[in-house]
Order: C-alpha cells, then structure tokens, then sequence
C-alpha cells in the first residue's frame, strides 16, 4: 500500500496509542506493536496491529519480518520507525529492586528499541525513500533521579544509543535520520502509577503529584501535536530534541 508507514510501539495506551490514532486520521498506515489491543485504533481500515510483548526481544528479527511483509516499498514515500514503549517501575531504592523487574524494564525500554532500530536500518538501507526513526526518550536520561534508577539508566541508554547510531548514520548513501525526543512531563497511565506510589518506598512521588497539581503535565494530545511536527521537520541524525524547542 502507497503512502507514510509508521512502526509504533506501545500502541496500546498512552502518548503511543495517541499519536498513532492522529496518524492515521491524516491517513498514513500504522503497524502498531503492543500486548494489548486498541479498540480506538482498531476501527481503522490503515491499522495493522501486532500483539507483543516487548519483554520478549530475541523474537524482535521475526517480528518485524512480518511487518515488512506488509510494506510495499516501491510504493512508499517514508517509512518511520517510532520506538515509544518504555517501563517505569521498579520504582524505589536498587537494593530493593529484584533481578527479574531490573531485566525486564531494561529489555523492554533499551534492548527492544536497539533490535528494533537494527532491523529497520537492515530493511530499509537499501530505499532512497525518507526513513527516520524516533526513541521518545526522557528528562530522566539526563537528569539523576533517587528512587528510579532503573529508569533514568534506560533512558540515558536511549540518549546515546541514538547519537552513536546518528555518528554511523551520517556518511551512509541512504542514511535513517535517527532522533531522541524528550516528551515533557505527560498525562499518561504512567504519570499516574508514580503519583500513587507510597512516598517512602518511591522518594519522587510527592514531586509527581505537585507536577500533576500545579497543571504541569502535557495531555496526550498536546504531545501527540508536538511529535506530529517532529515527525515533518529535518534534524541532524543524533540530535536530542526536547519538545519545547520545537
């Protein structure tokens, strides 16, 4: 099928879901990935939806075979990659954080978005169309946080994962525009497992909760505006773009 193809993750709720359901109300074609099912998004004719747990990386390759399969790239003008699910929890001191929570948040929120950037470049090194790819990334991958080291780590990977690929990608015949976006603080279903967190397990909740109050967090549908135009403009591939400097 002609037109945009866009690879999302994390479709089932949040800034994911939002963003791909304005998508394709502009008619591009979505292939969502996520565990659970959009019913907002599946009523559209252009979403393809892919029920996956990211935690599950090694199947990462046969996944997106499978999606490919669904992309006609003579008959595509862009192709993007957007690598937007993350884990927040565990959410407390790393002594008291078990192997089993440490591995997963860092499967789902670094290891995935690595494969999955790995295979989109293999797929598409060869297409002279637009190709880009964006890891929604976070204030947190700067920023040390007590409490949500777990996190803060991932997202650090994500920033320079992004700026390493950028370095390789800048003196490619074909190259994939690859960028980071720091969302902001947004009103998701993860804003609000942080703001219900018990305060002296989880040090960050009482800063949570004032953000929330003080009316400092973005609606999704303000982020998702946002990443539309991120989407549309040209950046130096690694750049880190902080979505009010757009």
């Amino acid at each position: 099928m002609s037109g945009s193809h866009f690879i999302i993750t994390g479709t089932s709720k949040g800034i994911g879901e939002q963003l791909a359901y304005m998508l394709l109300e502009k008619g591009h074609i979505v292939h969502g990935i996520a565990r659970g099912t959009p019913e907002r998004l599946g009523t559209h004719s252009n979403y393809r939806h892919h029920k996956y747990n990211l935690n599950d990386t090694l199947g990462l390759e046969e996944l997106m075979d499978h999606i490919f399969e669904e992309i006609d790239p003579d008959h595509a003008d862009r192709i993007c990659l957007i690598n937007n699910a993350s884990m927040l929890e565990p959410l407390k001191a790393i002594e008291l954080c078990d192997a089993t929570d440490i591995h997963m948040n860092v499967q789902i929120s670094l290891i995935a978005p690595m494969i999955l950037t790995s295979c989109f470049i293999k797929k598409t090194e060869k297409l002279s169309i637009r190709k880009k790819i964006i890891n929604i990334s976070s204030g947190s991958g700067a920023y040390p946080a007590p409490t949500m080291s777990v996190y803060c780590t991932a997202k650090a990977g994500i920033n320079m994962f992004t700026q390493s690929v950028g370095a390789e990608q800048k003196n490619r015949k074909n190259p994939v525009e690859i960028i980071a976006v720091n969302p902001g603080m947004v009103d998701t279903e993860m804003q609000r497992l942080a703001r219900g967190k018990n305060e002296q397990e989880f040090e960050m909740a009482k800063a949570f909760t004032h953000a929330f109050e003080s009316g400092q967090l973005l609606s999704t549908e303000e982020i998702g505006a946002h990443l539309l135009h991120i989407i549309d403009k040209n950046f130096e591939s690694g750049s880190i773009v902080n979505y009010d400097e757009i």
